[in-house]
């Protein structure tokens, strides 16, 4: 069985490494400083059979270049690039585990609410420019929290939310009744969350029906001095609208930790005093990392084929 390792987090981490080679010693891991695309990313992949994939985009132009490609783990949990339709449709097997990062997301989002609320990033910003200029924020405690999307993160989130005494709004397209009534959270539609949140945090999937979510419109919803949080995937924000969002004052600020181009940050976005930006480190805590790499190391072997609506 020849094994080989795209992802870059995953070959860096000398525990997931020795893990994987006690296993399979002949494993073939990258050393390239960037993600593998294109020809590169094929060359990589030839003769192998199974293949554990992060942030590389597996698409029927480079499935159809290597034919002897019959399983692929996913380390992560995004699924955004994943030809789905290909990979069921050249019989190739395929292991994602959904949640496995839930705390480190939950947790960077719980930080990003906090300092958002008590004005980290203008205060840290006026003050490294030589101002002492303390200014006054507000706390977490007791505000409207509206989440959209309220699967593993968003659930997670919920119980992080608990000793802030929190009223929680959530959108999701599935239902969770009882989740929801054993933690007092209310589901109600997009835009009464919209209306109502005082922090807005998104936690769903990029797909076509997510893709340019929150965009003009919706951000014209959120009322004055609400705070809009993105630690899941920069393309469901249309980042443009929420530059003008905070530049006008109507946001009071916001926190993403993905963006539309990646790695190429928004400059503008990252400009601005009310807005707080980190590099995708959403899923990187040391104990998420060690999380999703077990799981896609189970996954070469329990892999399966995939259809219609998958993952369930």
């Amino acid at each position: 069985m020849s094994i080989v390792v795209a992802s870059r987090s995953f070959a860096r981490n000398p525990a997931l490494r020795a893990e994987l080679t006690a296993r399979y010693p002949d494993a073939t891991f990258t050393t390239s400083p960037t993600v593998l695309a294109g020809g590169e990313l094929i060359n990589f992949l030839r003769g192998h059979e199974r293949a554990i994939v992060g942030l590389e985009q597996i698409d029927e132009a480079v499935l159809a270049q290597v034919p002897e490609l019959r399983v692929i783990s996913k380390y992560g949990v995004g699924l955004d690039g994943l030809d789905l339709d290909a990979i069921a449709a050249r019989g190739v097997k395929l292991a994602w585990t959904g949640g496995v990062n839930r705390r480190s997301v939950s947790e960077l989002t719980l930080a990003f609410a906090i300092a958002l609320l008590h004005r980290v990033p203008e205060s840290g910003a006026t003050l490294r420019a030589g101002t002492w200029q303390p200014l006054v924020g507000r706390q977490l405690t007791g505000r409207t929290v509206g989440i959209i999307g309220c699967g593993f993160v968003g659930q997670d989130l919920v119980r992080l939310l608990a000793p802030f005494e929190c009223r929680v709004l959530a959108r999701d397209i599935r239902d969770y009744p009882e989740f929801y009534a054993g933690n007092l959270v209310e589901p109600v539609p997009l835009d009464r969350l919209l209306a109502e949140a005082e922090i807005v945090t998104l936690h769903v999937p990029l797909d076509a029906s997510t893709r340019g979510m929150i965009g003009g419109a919706e951000l014209a919803r959120m009322r004055k001095g609400t705070f809009l949080i993105n630690a899941a995937r920069g393309g469901l924000v249309d980042e443009a609208a929420l530059e003008a969002a905070l530049a006008s004052g109507h946001l009071a600020g916001a926190a993403c930790d993905v963006y539309q181009l990646e790695p190429d940050a928004n400059p503008r976005l990252l400009a601005l005093p009310t807005f707080m930006g980190t590099p995708h480190i959403g899923g990187s805590s040391e104990e998420a990392q060690l999380a999703m790499g077990r799981a896609a190391i189970e996954g070469l072997e329990s892999a399966r084929l995939i259809g219609g609506g998958w993952p369930a």
